[in-house]
């Protein structure tokens, strides 16, 4: 019994070696990460944390280009693996996760202690949805609603972390 999904990805029914072998979709879910058969999120959400690591001691000025690099870049992405896999926001699609937990952290130094309860607090703000991130879910569309509502979820668990670190 494999963790990972088996052929028929999206209504075109990809493969996970089609995946794996668009650059688009191999990062659109997160190097391989969003294959996972049970929660795609959470999983997308570690493949940040080796990116998170090479980032945290960039310097502020370079951790934050680099993080708005990932979410404009990632409208673009998450559009197009949405086109080729013809569904929208696809469990799998998780380049978003990976953009909001490195805004999640963006406010706080690094520590193992920050890093931990920022992917629980991303992860829980991703899931429960709360409004406005609920909404945003639902009404705006493409490559943008993919991403925006978890950079969002990520301001949110930011917002947390500032309070508490």
């Amino acid at each position: 019994m494999s963790i990972f999904l088996n052929n028929e990805i999206g209504r075109h029914k990809l493969t996970p070696r089609q995946i794996l072998s668009d650059p688009v979709l191999f990062l659109a879910f997160g190097f391989g990460s969003g294959l996972a058969k049970k929660a795609p999120g959470t999983f997308g959400t570690l493949a940040a944390v080796p990116l998170y690591l090479l980032l945290a001691y960039t310097g502020q000025m370079t951790y934050w280009i680099l993080t708005l690099l990932v979410s404009i870049v990632g409208i673009w992405i998450c559009g197009k693996a949405a086109e080729k896999l013809d569904e929208h926001d696809f469990g799998g699609i998780v380049w978003d996760e990976i953009a909001g937990l490195l805004v999640t952290l963006a406010f706080v130094p690094f520590s193992w202690q920050a890093l931990v309860a920022g992917f629980v607090l991303f992860r829980f703000f991703d899931i429960i949805k709360p409004w406005p991130i609920r909404w945003i879910d639902q009404q705006v569309t493409g490559g943008l609603g993919i991403m925006l509502d978890d950079i969002i979820a990520g301001f949110f668990a930011a917002g947390v972390m500032a309070v508490w670190f």
